[in-house]
C-alpha cells in the first residue's frame, strides 16, 4: 500500500476561491480562521495523518478488533495513535471554547478529517462518532449535563457513541423495541439490544458515553415515541470520574467486508436490569434531536467517501508511474512504457481526478453554509444557508460515497490483477469504502429525502431559484475571453436546461404522482450532483485562470485545474442526458414485473 501525501495545496484552493474561507473568517467566533492559519493547521493535520495514521491502515485491516469476553482490543499501535491524536487537539477541532474546543469552523475541520479518512478510514470512525455524539448533547442536554460530559468528551479523554439500530429497526428507526423505564430519583433503566453501533467497546479511553434511543413505557408508536438518553460505560461518581460499571457490555463484533480495525459492536443493555440512563431534554423527543446533527452527520460520510477515493487514487497513480507494459503509441524510448502513458489509463486517471476535485468542492462548499447558517448576523441569510445545507447534504453524501466506491473500483482497475490481489492494498480501499452508501441512511433513502422533502422548500421555488443562480457561472465563462472557458460554458449550458427540465418534473408529479419521483429519485440525485459538480469546476476554472501568471509553480497548479475542468465537463457532464431520461421515465417499467414474476427463469 502506498503513502498517503494529503493534498493540502488543493484543500486550500477550495477553502479560499470556492468555499469562501475569507467570509466564514468575519464570522464573530471564527476571526482566527484566516488563511495563514488555516494553511498551518493543515499542514501540520497532514504530518499526523501521513505520519502517524497511514502507516497504520494495512495493520489494521490485517488485525482487525477483537473481541475477548466483552472486551475489545484494537490492532497494534491505534490506542496510541488515538492517544497522539487527542493530545494534540485535533478532536475538539469545531466546538466551543468554552468546554476546550478550538472553535473552528466546520469547513475547515472536515479539511483535516478528509485527511484523517483517507490515511485510516477505521480509525476516523471513532472521532466522527464522538462528534456526532458532541453536537447532539451541546444542542440539547442540560447545562449540567454539559457540565459532566462535554470537556471530557471534547478533550478525547472520553468518545461517544450513537445507538440507533436494533435487529428489527435498521431504517425504520421508529420500530425500535429498546425500553427506558422511569425511576423515583429521576434516571431511567434502559434494556434491549443495539447493532452495528461503531466503536460501542474499544481500549482507547477510561469511558465511553452512548447516547441511546429507547421508548417509555406509554410513549407512542414510531418516531413519535422515540426518546434519547446518556448511557455511560461507567457511571460517575461525585466528582465526575468513572465510578461504578454500569449494566452494559458489548455482545460481540460484527466480521464486515471492509473497516476491520473498527469495532462495530453488538450492544445489551440491562441485562440485570440494572442499566442506568440519563434522560436529554424532553421525552418523545429523542429523533428530533438527532436530526439537529443529521446534515453534519451524513456530510461527514459523503468525506468518507471522498477520502477513500483520494487514497484509492494517489495509490494508482503511484502504481501507473511505476509499472511498465506494452509500449506507448509515440513512445520514444525503447522497451515497455509505464502505464501510465496508455491512453485508458490516463483516461481512468483523469475521471478519478476530475471527480475528486468536483466532490471536494461541493463538500467544503455543503460545510461552509453549514457555518453560515450558524453564524451569519443576518436573519435572511443564515436561512438561505440554511436551505443550502439542506439542498446540498444529500447529493454531498450520496454521491460522494457512490463515487468512493467507483473510483476505490477503479483503482483496482488500474493495477491490472495486481489489484485483485490483497497484498498490494488496492482491494481494502474498495472493501472500506463500500459501507458508505449504506450507513447514516442508505443512498436511496438520501434520494427519497432531496426529492420528498427538498426539493418542496418554499413550494419549489428555492431549488428554482439556485439551479437559476448556477447560469451565472456559465456567463462568466463566456465573459473570460478563453477558448478554453468558452468550451466550458458550451458544455455546462445544456447539463443545467437538463436540470432544470428534471426537476420542473419532479416539482410538478410530486402531489399527483409521487412514486413516478421516487422511482426516478436516484438517477435525479446523481444528475443534480454531477450538473452541480460542473458548476463548480467551473468555478475553479475561472479562480485559477484569473491566478495564471502568479509565476513558479502556481502556473502549473492553475492550468491543471483548468484541464481538469475541461475534462470534466466533456467526460463526466456526458451522463447528464442518460440520467435525465431515467429521472423522468416514471414509476411504470419499475413496477412492470410483480415480485413473483421478478423470480421466473430463477
Amino acid at each position: 500500500m502506498s503513502d498517503y501525501r494529503a493534498p493540502v495545496r488543493d484543500m486550500r484552493f477550495v477553502l479560499e476561491h470556492i468555499a469562501d474561507l475569507e467570509g466564514l473568517s468575519r464570522l464573530e467566533g471564527f476571526d482566527h480562521a484566516e488563511p495563514e492559519l488555516v494553511g498551518q493547521i493543515l499542514e501540520e493535520a497532514a504530518k499526523f495523518a501521513g505520519g502517524v495514521l497511514a502507516p497504520l491502515n494495512r495493520i489494521g485491516d490485517q488485525q482487525g478488533a477483537v473481541w475477548d469476553n466483552g472486551a475489545v482490543r484494537t490492532p497494534d499501535g491505534f490506542a496510541d495513535a488515538y492517544h497522539q491524536f487527542a493530545a494534540a487537539g485535533w478532536n475538539g477541532m469545531p466546538f466551543d471554547p468554552d468546554h476546550g474546543g478550538g472553535g473552528l469552523p466546520w469547513a475547515v475541520t472536515l479539511a483535516a478529517s478528509e485527511m484523517w479518512n483517507a490515511a485510516n478510514l477505521a480509525f476516523a470512525l471513532c472521532p466522527l462518532l464522538n462528534q456526532g455524539a458532541v453536537e447532539m448533547l451541546s444542542a440539547h442536554a442540560s447545562e449540567e449535563q454539559k457540565a459532566l460530559y462535554l470537556p471530557k468528551m471534547i478533550e478525547g479523554k472520553w468518545t461517544g457513541t450513537m445507538n440507533l439500530t436494533e435487529p428489527s429497526a435498521g431504517s425504520d428507526v421508529g420500530a425500535l423495541k429498546t425500553r427506558a423505564v422511569p425511576q423515583p430519583d429521576g434516571t431511567y433503566r434502559i434494556k434491549g439490544q443495539k447493532i452495528f453501533i461503531t466503536y460501542g467497546e474499544h481500549d482507547y479511553t477510561e469511558n465511553i458515553i452512548h447516547l441511546v434511543l429507547a421508548r417509555t413505557p406509554d410513549a407512542p408508536a414510531g418516531t413519535k415515541g422515540i426518546s434519547c438518553f446518556i448511557v455511560p460505560k461507567f457511571l460517575l461518581d461525585e466528582n465526575g470520574n468513572p465510578g461504578k460499571r454500569n449494566d452494559l457490555r458489548c455482545v460481540s463484533l460484527e466480521h464486515k467486508l471492509g473497516i476491520h480495525a473498527s469495532p462495530t459492536a453488538v450492544m445489551s443493555y440491562g441485562d440485570n436490569d440494572e442499566c442506568v440512563g440519563y434522560l436529554i431534554g424532553e421525552e418523545n423527543r429523542g429523533m428530533r434531536y438527532m436530526f439537529t446533527m443529521m446534515n453534519n452527520a451524513r456530510l461527514n460520510v459523503g468525506l468518507q467517501g471522498l477520502a477513500i477515493a483520494e487514497r484509492a487514487y494517489q495509490q494508482a497513480l503511484d502504481y501507473a508511474r511505476e509499472r511498465r507494459q506494452g509500449r506507448a503509441v509515440g513512445a520514444k524510448s525503447p522497451g515497455p512504457s509505464p502505464i501510465i502513458e496508455h491512453a485508458d489509463v490516463r483516461r481512468m486517471l483523469m475521471l478519478m481526478k476530475a471527480q475528486i476535485e468536483a466532490m471536494r468542492m461541493l463538500i467544503y462548499t455543503n460545510a461552509s453554509a453549514i457555518d453560515f447558517a450558524h453564524r451569519h448576523p443576518d436573519d435572511g441569510l443564515r436561512a438561505r444557508y440554511r436551505a443550502i445545507a439542506d439542498l446540498l447534504t444529500p447529493l454531498s453524501k450520496s454521491w460522494s460515497t457512490d463515487l468512493g466506491c467507483e473510483i476505490a473500483s477503479l483503482g483496482i482497475q488500474v493495477h491490472g490483477g495486481m489489484g485483485f490481489i490483497e497484498e498490494t492494498g488496492a482491494a481494502q480501499h474498495y472493501r472500506d469504502a463500500r459501507i458508505t452508501p449504506i450507513y447514516e441512511g442508505t443512498n436511496g433513502i438520501q434520494a427519497a429525502d432531496l426529492v420528498m422533502r427538498k426539493l418542496p422548500m418554499q413550494g419549489g421555488d428555492f431549488v428554482r431559484d439556485y439551479i437559476a443562480g448556477m447560469d451565472s457561472v456559465v456567463r462568466d465563462l463566456r465573459a473570460g475571453n478563453r477558448a478554453d472557458l468558452d468550451g466550458m460554458a458550451d458544455d455546462l449550458a445544456p447539463a443545467l436546461a437538463s436540470l432544470r427540465e428534471a426537476t420542473d418534473w419532479m416539482l410538478e408529479r410530486l402531489a399527483g404522482a409521487p412514486n413516478d419521483v421516487l422511482a426516478g429519485s436516484v438517477p435525479y440525485q446523481r444528475l443534480f450532483a454531477v450538473v452541480h459538480g460542473g458548476v463548480l469546476h467551473g468555478r475553479s476554472a475561472l479562480a485559477a485562470a484569473a491566478l495564471l501568471g502568479s509565476g513558479g509553480e502556481g502556473d502549473d497548479f492553475y492550468n491543471a485545474k483548468l484541464a481538469t475542468a475541461a475534462f470534466y465537463m466533456k467526460h463526466v457532464l456526458s451522463e447528464v442526458a442518460a440520467l435525465k431520461t431515467a429521472a423522468m421515465a416514471g414509476a411504470d417499467l419499475t413496477f412492470a414485473l410483480s415480485p413473483d414474476h421478478l423470480a421466473l427463469g430463477r
